[in-house]
């Protein structure tokens, strides 16, 4: 209930650190609809869950297994990482369609919470203990694009000295940002676009 009546600042200052600022907003806006609709109460249909703002299949799969103890069928870079290991040796370009019946027959149908726990921490060893990550093997691993100098390392700033100033000038904001100005504008522009500032005029405000 509290989520669900936040200001949009105060969860976006709370969630600093945490990764896509984006997540931080469909979060509060799911935090509504769960209050209005069902009473306070996460629905535990996974059809529900996926129909919530920034729910998709691996996250409706998550909640179930871990909020609800639910035999759910679902996939993350970690439990990817084990099963390539475990089952496709030396295979490169593994599908997961090809891992997700593996995952639905070792499945610990009585206690997938505390399953899903240990699989997870033991993808996250192999990705220390290995010497070449076996994601590298799956069909959807996509490399990383370097995140100092990128539009996400600016987008954060941003966001981060508008939240802490509440209003801030654009020129004041290209002085404190070391980029090009026609490149923090634009960034500015989506920004306001998306619901994360306010920028009238020349104040930008969170």
């Amino acid at each position: 209930m509290s989520l669900a009546h936040a200001k949009k600042s105060d969860v976006l200052r709370a969630w600093q650190g945490l990764g896509y600022n984006r997540r931080a907003l469909s979060l509060r806006e799911t935090a509504r609809i769960v209050a209005k609709e069902y009473g306070c109460a996460l629905p535990r249909g996974r059809d529900i869950l996926e129909s919530l703002p920034g729910i998709g299949p691996y996250t409706a799969g998550a909640i179930r297994a871990f909020a609800f103890n639910e035999p759910e069928i679902f996939i993350e870079t970690n439990i990817r990482r084990v099963f390539i290991h475990s089952f496709f040796p030396g295979r490169a370009k593994v599908n997961d369609r090809e891992i997700l019946p593996l995952i639905e027959r070792t499945l610990d149908r009585k206690d997938p919470r505390a399953w899903y726990f240990a699989l997870m921490d033991y993808g996250a060893m192999l990705g220390v203990t290995e010497k070449m990550n076996p994601n590298r093997r799956s069909a959807h691993y996509v490399r990383q694009r370097k995140f100092s100098g990128s539009d996400r390392e600016i987008r954060g700033k941003i966001v981060r000295l508008v939240l802490a100033r509440k209003k801030i000038t654009m020129d004041e904001l290209v002085d404190i940002i070391p980029q090009p100005k026609d490149r923090v504008m634009k960034i500015v522009a989506a920004l306001s676009r998306e619901g994360f500032l306010k920028k009238r005029s020349n104040v930008i405000s969170s």
